[in-house]
């Protein structure tokens, strides 16, 4: 048992979490700080086949219907308080993907990830198949889909996994 506030809950007891009244919790956004905003930004696009709405030239945000992937500049850390944060030397967190067929996205993006290829599609023990590899500044992705009835039922409701498409390198990124 963890010793403090924190206390371990089965997923079952987890998932009932009810915010404090008055109290909304909701996930809305990652961000990834970037030496070169441009360079991961079409990185992203390629993955994904979605384009990166670009706010300023130090911001910009991938959209998905559950959440967003912000890439925000070094320069941005001056507005958080100075060395908060370093670029291309996270080792904790994972940026996952929810995708229609892992082994279709590994055939269609083989080229585009071969140096940072981390682990060819498996299927976890938890049911789901994932594809992990690195982006251009080391952070670790996760394409997935859930394959085990379990694991459906588990994403069930949730917004569904589009197929990848892959962008072409011309660089899509577009400006507000």
């Amino acid at each position: 048992m963890l010793s403090g506030a924190f206390e371990y809950k089965p997923a079952s007891a987890a998932s009932r979490f009810t915010p404090p009244k008055g109290k909304n919790v909701n996930l809305l956004s990652i961000r990834v700080i970037t030496a070169d905003v441009p360079r991961l930004a079409r990185f992203y696009e390629r993955i994904t086949g979605i384009p990166v709405t670009m706010y300023t030239e130090d911001f910009g945000e991938l959209k998905t219907p559950a959440c967003t992937l912000a890439i925000g500049s070094t320069r941005t850390l001056q507005l958080f308080g100075g060395d908060v944060a370093r670029a291309a030397d996270n080792h904790t967190a994972i940026i996952e993907f929810r995708v229609g067929d892992v082994d279709a996205a590994y055939r269609k993006l083989a080229d585009v990830i071969a140096g940072g290829l981390v682990q060819e599609p498996t299927t976890m023990p938890w049911g789901n198949r994932s594809l992990l590899f690195r982006d251009p500044d080391g952070n670790l992705v996760n394409f997935f889909a859930p394959v085990s009835a379990e694991a459906i039922k588990k994403f069930d409701g949730q917004p569904e996994a589009a197929e990848v498409s892959i962008a072409g390198s011309g660089g899509g990124v577009r400006g507000r």
